[in-house]
């Protein structure tokens, strides 16, 4: 991994930001080019494309950010697949530097705070390690503080019904609910909560 200034605290859930980014950025450059191409767990998205949406606070001042999103009728999601769409081009240097920017360490998403930014690099993070079958690069402390704000919403973040649902991590002791089981490891878990199908093909109700 590559080194940085937040490796001193293990333990601040702001590390766990910076640790995840380079984290992938580490994993993304030392993997075949091929690898850019591969499909995300973001229907229609390559992984090139999720490192590009993901990567818009390094890219994009606020100026410009509210441009795309006049640009885009209001409407985030439009502007993400427009965004995501446009960027995906840029070269792997510069998307693998803005990964490891400190502007998108620190960027806090307007009224999600710290917590937004967390799930926002965990999540998207999983939408690329989960579908190319290759380690989580998140720290586990951080995907288990996702999973529990995931639950904490009983589903309803990504608009899921899990009546009847126990979700069993199968590398930690965390678990959540009563029900039928759905058992995986705590990556996959995070991904099926925030409404991702697996690659197996497993996927949680909405």
């Amino acid at each position: 991994m590559t080194e940085n200034s937040h490796d001193g605290d293990a333990r601040d859930p702001r590390s766990w930001v910076a640790r995840t980014y380079d984290g992938l950025a580490d994993l993304l450059a030392a993997a075949p080019a091929e690898t850019w191409d591969a499909p995300s767990l973001c229907a229609g998205w390559q992984v090139r494309h999720v490192v590009a949406h993901t990567t818009m606070p390094a890219r994009l001042t606020a100026a410009q950010f509210g441009a795309e999103m006049a640009a885009a009728g209001g409407d985030f999601t439009v502007l993400s697949d427009d965004v995501a769409a446009r960027d995906a081009s840029l070269p792997i240097a510069e998307l693998l530097d803005a990964l490891r920017s400190p502007v998108l360490h620190g960027w806090l998403p307007p009224g999600g705070g710290a917590a937004g930014a967390l799930s926002h690099a965990v999540i998207h993070s999983l939408d690329v390690t989960v579908a190319i079958g290759r380690p989580t690069v998140a720290p586990a402390e951080a995907v288990v503080a996702v999973l529990d704000q995931l639950t904490a919403a009983d589903g309803a973040i990504f608009g899921l019904d899990l009546t009847g649902v126990r979700l069993e991590a199968a590398d930690t002791s965390w678990s959540w609910g009563d029900g039928e089981v759905v058992r995986a490891d705590s990556g996959p878990l995070v991904a099926l909560l925030s409404g991702r199908r697996l690659p197996d093909g497993r996927v949680l109700r909405r």
